[in-house]
């Protein structure tokens, strides 16, 4: 199979096989069809994040250590929505 075409096909015990591999692949813009005895199922495709309707509120990938103090999480989020949380209203 050629990594650079945009639209792959392959069937479904070789993607559980190789999942990771797959999913690198989408996440760099492939389309990937995903057959099962000759029949297609589904398809494997790259979204826009905006499209979707997702965003980022905080990044735990950019922490480090062995996670992130709860008053840290909480302030990112009062940041982001300007408001209190219910949870940092019982703290008080």
């Amino acid at each position: 199979m050629n990594s650079k075409a945009k639209n792959t096909t392959v069937g479904l015990k070789e993607l559980r096989e190789n999942m990771e591999t797959y999913i690198k692949r989408v996440s760099k813009g492939e389309s990937i069809t995903v057959f099962r005895r000759s029949t297609p199922l589904f398809r494997l495709s790259p979204i826009d994040s905006e499209e979707a309707g997702w965003e980022t509120i905080v990044d735990f990938t950019k922490e480090t250590g062995r996670g992130v103090p709860v008053e840290q999480l909480l302030a990112s989020m009062k940041k982001m929505h300007g408001q209190k949380s219910k949870i940092s209203q019982k703290a008080q």
